[in-house]
Protein backbone atom coordinates (compact mmCIF):
# COMPACT_ATOMS: atom_id res chain seq x y z
CA UNK A 1 0.00 0.00 0.00
CA UNK A 2 2.83 2.36 0.83
CA UNK A 3 4.42 1.79 -2.58
CA UNK A 4 1.11 2.54 -4.37
CA UNK A 5 0.67 5.76 -2.40
CA UNK A 6 4.27 6.73 -3.17
CA UNK A 7 3.84 6.10 -6.91
CA UNK A 8 0.55 8.03 -6.93
CA UNK A 9 2.19 10.94 -5.13
CA UNK A 10 5.12 10.97 -7.58
CA UNK A 11 2.77 10.80 -10.59
CA UNK A 12 0.69 13.67 -9.22
CA UNK A 13 3.81 15.71 -8.59
CA UNK A 14 5.05 15.06 -12.12
CA UNK A 15 1.72 16.15 -13.63
CA UNK A 16 1.69 19.24 -11.46
CA UNK A 17 5.27 20.01 -12.50
CA UNK A 18 4.46 19.66 -16.19
CA UNK A 19 1.40 21.89 -15.81
CA UNK A 20 3.48 24.52 -14.02
CA UNK A 21 6.14 24.28 -16.71
CA UNK A 22 3.57 24.72 -19.49
CA UNK A 23 2.08 27.71 -17.68
CA UNK A 24 5.53 29.23 -17.25
CA UNK A 25 6.30 28.78 -20.96
CA UNK A 26 2.96 30.34 -21.93
CA UNK A 27 3.61 33.32 -19.67
CA UNK A 28 7.14 33.68 -21.03
CA UNK A 29 5.78 33.65 -24.57
CA UNK A 30 3.16 36.22 -23.60
CA UNK A 31 5.83 38.48 -22.11
CA UNK A 32 7.85 38.32 -25.32
CA UNK A 33 4.75 39.19 -27.34
CA UNK A 34 3.90 42.01 -24.92
CA UNK A 35 7.28 43.56 -25.59
CA UNK A 36 6.92 43.15 -29.36
CA UNK A 37 3.35 44.49 -29.34
CA UNK A 38 4.46 47.54 -27.36
CA UNK A 39 7.20 48.21 -29.91
CA UNK A 40 4.81 47.69 -32.81
CA UNK A 41 2.29 50.02 -31.20
CA UNK A 42 4.93 52.70 -30.74
CA UNK A 43 5.92 52.37 -34.41
CA UNK A 44 2.40 52.43 -35.82
CA UNK A 45 1.32 55.22 -33.45
CA UNK A 46 3.71 57.58 -35.24
CA UNK A 47 1.28 57.72 -38.17
CA UNK A 48 -1.63 58.66 -35.92
CA UNK A 49 -2.98 58.27 -32.41
CA UNK A 50 -4.86 55.28 -31.07
CA UNK A 51 -7.55 55.55 -28.46
CA UNK A 52 -6.11 56.19 -25.03
CA UNK A 53 -5.08 53.25 -22.88
CA UNK A 54 -3.62 50.92 -25.50
CA UNK A 55 -0.07 50.96 -24.11
CA UNK A 56 -1.37 50.24 -20.59
CA UNK A 57 -3.56 47.44 -21.95
CA UNK A 58 -0.58 45.91 -23.76
CA UNK A 59 1.17 45.61 -20.40
CA UNK A 60 -1.61 43.20 -19.34
CA UNK A 61 -1.76 41.20 -22.57
CA UNK A 62 -2.93 37.66 -21.75
CA UNK A 63 -1.31 34.50 -23.19
CA UNK A 64 -4.50 33.82 -25.19
CA UNK A 65 -4.39 37.28 -26.76
CA UNK A 66 -0.67 36.87 -27.42
CA UNK A 67 -1.32 33.58 -29.22
CA UNK A 68 -3.77 35.26 -31.61
CA UNK A 69 -1.31 38.00 -32.52
CA UNK A 70 1.51 35.48 -32.92
CA UNK A 71 -0.65 33.36 -35.24
CA UNK A 72 -1.56 36.38 -37.35
CA UNK A 73 2.09 37.38 -37.58
CA UNK A 74 2.96 33.82 -38.56
CA UNK A 75 0.51 34.14 -41.45
CA UNK A 76 2.10 37.30 -42.79
CA UNK A 77 0.83 40.15 -40.61
CA UNK A 78 3.16 43.13 -40.97
CA UNK A 79 3.69 46.03 -38.61
CA UNK A 80 1.60 48.56 -40.59
CA UNK A 81 -1.28 46.06 -40.77
CA UNK A 82 -1.38 45.73 -36.98
CA UNK A 83 -2.84 49.21 -36.89
CA UNK A 84 -5.97 48.08 -38.75
CA UNK A 85 -6.23 44.89 -36.72
CA UNK A 86 -6.28 46.87 -33.46
CA UNK A 87 -8.82 49.23 -34.98
CA UNK A 88 -11.22 46.44 -35.84
CA UNK A 89 -10.19 45.52 -39.37
CA UNK A 90 -11.83 42.39 -40.75
CA UNK A 91 -9.10 39.81 -41.39
CA UNK A 92 -9.32 36.71 -43.60
CA UNK A 93 -6.75 33.95 -43.17
CA UNK A 94 -6.84 31.01 -45.57
CA UNK A 95 -6.16 28.50 -42.80
CA UNK A 96 -9.16 26.67 -41.29
CA UNK A 97 -6.99 25.23 -38.52
CA UNK A 98 -6.94 28.60 -36.76
CA UNK A 99 -10.70 28.36 -36.21
CA UNK A 100 -10.38 25.25 -34.06
CA UNK A 101 -7.21 26.44 -32.36
CA UNK A 102 -8.77 29.72 -31.23
CA UNK A 103 -12.06 28.02 -30.46
CA UNK A 104 -10.38 25.89 -27.79
CA UNK A 105 -8.54 28.82 -26.18
CA UNK A 106 -9.23 29.72 -22.57
CA UNK A 107 -12.17 32.10 -22.17
CA UNK A 108 -13.66 31.40 -25.61
CA UNK A 109 -17.44 31.32 -25.85
CA UNK A 110 -20.06 31.04 -28.63
CA UNK A 111 -21.23 34.36 -30.04
CA UNK A 112 -23.94 35.51 -32.41
CA UNK A 113 -22.87 37.75 -35.27
CA UNK A 114 -23.98 38.72 -38.77
CA UNK A 115 -20.63 37.93 -40.42
CA UNK A 116 -20.31 35.34 -43.20
CA UNK A 117 -23.89 34.15 -43.27
CA UNK A 118 -23.07 31.57 -45.95
CA UNK A 119 -21.44 29.40 -43.26
CA UNK A 120 -23.44 26.85 -41.27
CA UNK A 121 -23.40 28.51 -37.84
CA UNK A 122 -24.64 25.36 -36.12
CA UNK A 123 -21.61 23.47 -37.38
CA UNK A 124 -19.20 26.41 -37.11
CA UNK A 125 -20.53 28.89 -34.53
CA UNK A 126 -18.84 32.26 -34.21
CA UNK A 127 -16.56 32.44 -31.17
CA UNK A 128 -15.84 35.39 -28.91
CA UNK A 129 -13.10 36.01 -26.35
CA UNK A 130 -12.47 39.03 -24.16
CA UNK A 131 -9.12 40.54 -23.28
CA UNK A 132 -7.32 43.71 -22.28
CA UNK A 133 -6.04 44.46 -25.80
CA UNK A 134 -8.51 42.68 -28.06
CA UNK A 135 -11.46 43.79 -25.89
CA UNK A 136 -13.75 41.39 -27.73
CA UNK A 137 -12.11 39.08 -30.24
CA UNK A 138 -14.65 37.56 -32.62
CA UNK A 139 -13.75 34.85 -35.10
CA UNK A 140 -15.43 32.24 -37.27
CA UNK A 141 -15.09 30.04 -40.31
CA UNK A 142 -15.04 30.98 -43.97
CA UNK A 143 -15.25 28.66 -46.96
CA UNK A 144 -11.46 28.71 -47.30
CA UNK A 145 -10.31 29.38 -43.77
CA UNK A 146 -10.83 31.64 -40.76
CA UNK A 147 -11.93 35.24 -40.22
CA UNK A 148 -11.21 37.36 -37.15
CA UNK A 149 -12.16 40.85 -36.03
CA UNK A 150 -11.63 42.86 -32.84
CA UNK A 151 -14.60 44.78 -31.47
CA UNK A 152 -14.70 47.76 -29.14
CA UNK A 153 -17.75 46.62 -27.19
CA UNK A 154 -18.57 43.02 -26.23
CA UNK A 155 -22.10 41.88 -27.04
CA UNK A 156 -24.09 39.27 -25.12
CA UNK A 157 -27.46 39.49 -26.83
CA UNK A 158 -29.03 36.55 -28.57
CA UNK A 159 -30.84 33.44 -27.41
CA UNK A 160 -32.45 33.74 -24.00
CA UNK A 161 -30.06 36.39 -22.69
CA UNK A 162 -31.52 39.75 -21.75
CA UNK A 163 -29.99 42.93 -23.21
CA UNK A 164 -27.21 44.55 -21.20
CA UNK A 165 -25.77 48.07 -21.24
CA UNK A 166 -22.86 46.75 -23.31
CA UNK A 167 -25.38 45.57 -25.92
CA UNK A 168 -26.71 49.12 -26.26
CA UNK A 169 -23.16 50.43 -26.71
CA UNK A 170 -22.60 47.70 -29.29
CA UNK A 171 -25.66 48.95 -31.20
CA UNK A 172 -24.22 52.47 -31.05
CA UNK A 173 -21.00 51.13 -32.59
CA UNK A 174 -23.14 49.62 -35.36
CA UNK A 175 -24.67 53.04 -36.03
CA UNK A 176 -21.17 54.51 -36.32
CA UNK A 177 -20.31 51.74 -38.76
CA UNK A 178 -23.34 52.52 -40.93
CA UNK A 179 -22.53 56.25 -41.04
CA UNK A 180 -18.74 55.95 -41.49
CA UNK A 181 -18.53 52.63 -43.36
CA UNK A 182 -15.77 51.70 -40.91
CA UNK A 183 -15.52 48.98 -38.30
CA UNK A 184 -15.41 50.17 -34.71
CA UNK A 185 -12.49 48.42 -33.11
CA UNK A 186 -11.05 48.60 -29.61
CA UNK A 187 -8.57 51.32 -30.49
CA UNK A 188 -10.04 53.20 -33.45
CA UNK A 189 -11.88 52.87 -36.74
CA UNK A 190 -10.84 50.74 -39.72
CA UNK A 191 -12.01 50.90 -43.32
CA UNK A 192 -11.20 47.20 -43.72
CA UNK A 193 -14.69 45.78 -43.36
CA UNK A 194 -16.11 42.42 -44.38
CA UNK A 195 -16.66 43.83 -47.86
CA UNK A 196 -13.07 45.09 -48.07
CA UNK A 197 -11.10 42.75 -45.77
CA UNK A 198 -7.44 42.28 -45.04
CA UNK A 199 -6.08 39.07 -46.55
CA UNK A 200 -3.33 37.07 -44.87
CA UNK A 201 -1.73 33.98 -46.45
CA UNK A 202 -4.20 33.88 -49.34
CA UNK A 203 -4.55 30.66 -51.31
CA UNK A 204 -3.38 31.85 -54.71
CA UNK A 205 -3.93 28.54 -56.49
CA UNK A 206 -7.65 29.12 -56.86
CA UNK A 207 -9.36 27.80 -60.00
CA UNK A 208 -10.26 30.55 -62.43
CA UNK A 209 -11.30 30.70 -66.06
CA UNK A 210 -9.22 32.25 -68.84
CA UNK A 211 -10.57 34.14 -71.79
CA UNK A 212 -10.23 32.22 -75.10
CA UNK A 213 -7.49 34.50 -76.53
CA UNK A 214 -5.41 34.21 -73.34
CA UNK A 215 -5.91 30.44 -73.21
CA UNK A 216 -4.80 30.04 -76.84
CA UNK A 217 -1.73 32.21 -76.34
CA UNK A 218 -0.78 30.34 -73.16
CA UNK A 219 -1.25 26.94 -74.83
CA UNK A 220 0.96 27.97 -77.75
CA UNK A 221 3.68 29.13 -75.35
CA UNK A 222 3.55 25.85 -73.41
CA UNK A 223 3.79 23.82 -76.63
CA UNK A 224 6.87 25.84 -77.68
CA UNK A 225 8.45 25.06 -74.30
CA UNK A 226 7.81 21.34 -74.75
CA UNK A 227 9.19 21.43 -78.31
CA UNK A 228 12.37 23.12 -77.09
CA UNK A 229 12.73 20.49 -74.39
CA UNK A 230 12.62 17.78 -77.07
CA UNK A 231 15.31 19.51 -79.16
CA UNK A 232 17.68 19.84 -76.22
CA UNK A 233 17.34 16.21 -75.18
CA UNK A 234 20.29 13.83 -75.33
CA UNK A 235 19.02 12.21 -78.52
CA UNK A 236 16.51 13.75 -80.92
CA UNK A 237 15.76 10.29 -82.31
CA UNK A 238 15.02 9.02 -78.79
CA UNK A 239 12.90 12.07 -78.04
CA UNK A 240 10.88 11.41 -81.19
CA UNK A 241 10.18 7.86 -80.05
CA UNK A 242 8.89 9.06 -76.67
CA UNK A 243 6.90 12.26 -77.25
CA UNK A 244 5.34 14.06 -74.31
CA UNK A 245 1.72 13.22 -73.48
CA UNK A 246 -0.81 14.88 -75.75
CA UNK A 247 -2.85 17.12 -73.49
CA UNK A 248 -5.38 19.39 -75.21
CA UNK A 249 -5.56 21.74 -72.22
CA UNK A 250 -1.98 22.56 -71.29
CA UNK A 251 -3.15 25.65 -69.43
CA UNK A 252 -5.02 23.34 -67.06
CA UNK A 253 -1.71 22.36 -65.49
CA UNK A 254 -1.29 25.81 -64.01
CA UNK A 255 -2.67 26.55 -60.57
CA UNK A 256 -2.82 22.96 -59.36
CA UNK A 257 -2.22 22.52 -55.63
CA UNK A 258 -1.05 19.74 -53.36
CA UNK A 259 -2.02 19.15 -49.77
CA UNK A 260 -0.71 21.74 -47.30
CA UNK A 261 -0.98 24.30 -50.11
CA UNK A 262 2.19 23.09 -51.89
CA UNK A 263 2.11 24.30 -55.49
CA UNK A 264 2.67 21.79 -58.27
CA UNK A 265 3.86 24.38 -60.73
CA UNK A 266 3.95 24.12 -64.49
CA UNK A 267 4.44 20.36 -64.76
CA UNK A 268 2.29 19.36 -61.83
CA UNK A 269 0.15 16.92 -63.85
CA UNK A 270 3.13 14.93 -65.13
CA UNK A 271 3.02 11.18 -64.56
CA UNK A 272 6.60 11.25 -63.24
CA UNK A 273 7.20 11.98 -59.56
CA UNK A 274 9.44 11.05 -56.65
CA UNK A 275 7.77 8.90 -54.01
CA UNK A 276 10.64 8.52 -51.56
CA UNK A 277 14.25 9.40 -50.92
CA UNK A 278 16.94 7.32 -52.71
CA UNK A 279 17.90 4.05 -51.07
CA UNK A 280 21.26 4.16 -49.31
CA UNK A 281 21.83 0.50 -50.14
CA UNK A 282 21.20 1.10 -53.84
CA UNK A 283 23.53 4.11 -53.78
CA UNK A 284 26.30 2.01 -52.17
CA UNK A 285 25.91 -0.73 -54.79
CA UNK A 286 26.08 1.80 -57.61
CA UNK A 287 29.22 3.37 -56.14
CA UNK A 288 30.89 -0.05 -55.87
CA UNK A 289 29.91 -0.87 -59.46
CA UNK A 290 31.29 2.45 -60.66
CA UNK A 291 34.57 1.90 -58.77
CA UNK A 292 34.96 -1.62 -60.19
CA UNK A 293 34.35 -0.37 -63.74
CA UNK A 294 36.93 2.40 -63.32
CA UNK A 295 39.51 -0.11 -62.02
CA UNK A 296 38.94 -2.41 -65.00
CA UNK A 297 39.33 0.48 -67.43
CA UNK A 298 42.60 1.46 -65.75
CA UNK A 299 44.01 -2.08 -66.00
CA UNK A 300 43.04 -2.44 -69.66
CA UNK A 301 44.31 1.01 -70.55
CA UNK A 302 40.82 2.38 -71.07
CA UNK A 303 40.16 0.19 -74.14
CA UNK A 304 36.85 -1.56 -74.60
Amino acid sequence: MERKHTRAFVSHAQRHGRAASDAARAEQQAELVRTRVRLMIEITARAGAYRKGLVQAAERLSPEEAEILVDLEGHGLQVPQLRDVLRGGHVLVDDPRLYEKWRLAKGSHPRISSHHRDIDKKLYPDIGMRGQVVREKLHGRTVQGTWVQLEKTPAAFGGSKLPRPSDLRHLMDYVVYKFTDSNVGPWGLSRMTERRPMYLSPVLAMPTSLSPPVARSLTQALRRIEANDDVTSASQELAGRFPPPDRPDLAGELGQALSERGGRGLFGNSDVWVTQTPSRTAAAVLRESRTATAADDWRTGGSS
